[in-house]
C-alpha cells in the first residue's frame, strides 16, 4: 500500500558537490496509466514522435559531448567517479538513440510523457511507482554497504559503487549513477496508480526552465492519465517534498 508520508529529499552533501542542481517533481495520485483514454494516450505518443523529429532536425551533426545541456552531466558523472562514455546520462542515451534514427520504445503513457519532456527540454527525466517505494526516497551518495539492486534489463542484482549518486529508499537503490539506469522494482507500468516523476537540471538549465518543463509534464499526465497531479521544485533552499497523500 502507498505510504501516507513518503517524502523525496535531496541530501545536503549533494548540494555541497552540486550546489545549483534543481529538481522538478510531478506527483500523481489515482491515475490510470493503462491507456484507457486512448485518444489522450495516442496524443502523448504523437508528441513524443514529434519531439524525436525535432531532435533530429536541431541536433544533426552536433557533437553531443559538447552540447550545453549534456556536457554538464558528463562533468557530474566524472565528479562522482563514473565514466560518461561507459555510463551515459539518461538524456545523452535518449538523444543518441533518436539521432541514430531509432524510435523511443512505447512502454506506457507515463513513460511516453516523460520521454517527450526529456527530448523537448533536453534534460533527464524519469519516474517511479510510489506503491513500490518503501520509506522516503533520497537523492544521495551511495554508502559502502548498499544493497544489490536489479536494474532494468540486467540479469542479476548489483550493488551501487560507494560514492556514486543514487536515488534510494529503505530497500535500496531505485536509480543508479544519478539517472543512468533505474531499478526494476519501482518501474512505471500500466497498472501504476501512484507515481512521481523527476526532471533534473544542472546549469545552464535554469530554475525557470525546470519549473516550466515541470508544468509541461504535469499537463501531459493530467490530460492522459487523470488523477490528482501536483508539482514541486527542489533546490538547496527547499530540498524536500512530500510524495504521499
Amino acid at each position: 500500500m502507498l505510504q501516507a508520508m513518503t517524502a523525496l529529499r535531496v541530501t545536503s552533501d549533494i548540494f555541497e558537490k552540486f550546489p545549483d542542481v534543481v529538481l522538478g517533481v510531478v506527483i500523481a495520485h489515482g491515475i490510470d496509466n493503462s491507456g484507457a483514454n486512448a485518444e489522450a494516450a495516442a496524443g502523448v505518443l504523437q508528441q513524443l514522435r514529434a519531439e524525436e523529429e525535432g531532435i533530429r532536425s536541431r541536433l544533426a551533426g552536433v557533437p553531443l559531448s559538447e552540447h550545453p545541456r549534456i556536457a554538464p552531466w558528463r562533468e557530474a558523472y566524472r565528479a562522482f567517479g563514473a565514466k560518461p562514455k561507459d555510463y551515459p546520462s539518461s538524456i545523452e542515451n535518449l538523444v543518441r538513440r533518436v539521432l541514430k534514427g531509432n524510435a523511443v520504445p512505447h512502454i506506457n503513457t507515463l513513460v511516453d510523457a516523460y520521454n517527450t519532456i526529456s527530448l523537448r527540454w533536453v534534460v533527464p527525466v524519469g519516474g517511479e511507482d510510489l506503491d513500490a517505494v518503501q520509506g522516503d526516497v533520497l537523492l544521495t551518495f551511495a554508502g559502502p554497504a548498499e544493497a544489490p539492486a536489479l536494474l532494468l534489463g540486467e540479469p542479476e542484482p548489483r550493488a551501487p559503487h560507494p560514492g556514486e549518486v543514487i536515488y534510494k529508499d529503505d530497500l535500496g537503490a531505485i536509480c543508479r549513477r544519478w539517472n543512468w539506469k533505474e531499478a526494476d522494482r519501482t518501474k512505471l507500468t500500466t497498472t501504476t496508480r501512484h507515481a512521481f516523476l523527476v526532471i533534473e537540471g544542472l546549469p545552464p538549465v535554469t530554475r525557470n526552465d525546470v519549473e516550466t518543463a515541470t508544468q509541461d509534464l504535469a499537463a501531459l499526465v493530467r490530460a492522459a492519465c487523470g488523477g490528482q497531479v501536483t508539482t514541486a521544485v527542489l533546490d538547496r533552499a527547499q530540498p524536500e517534498v512530500e510524495l504521499g497523500q
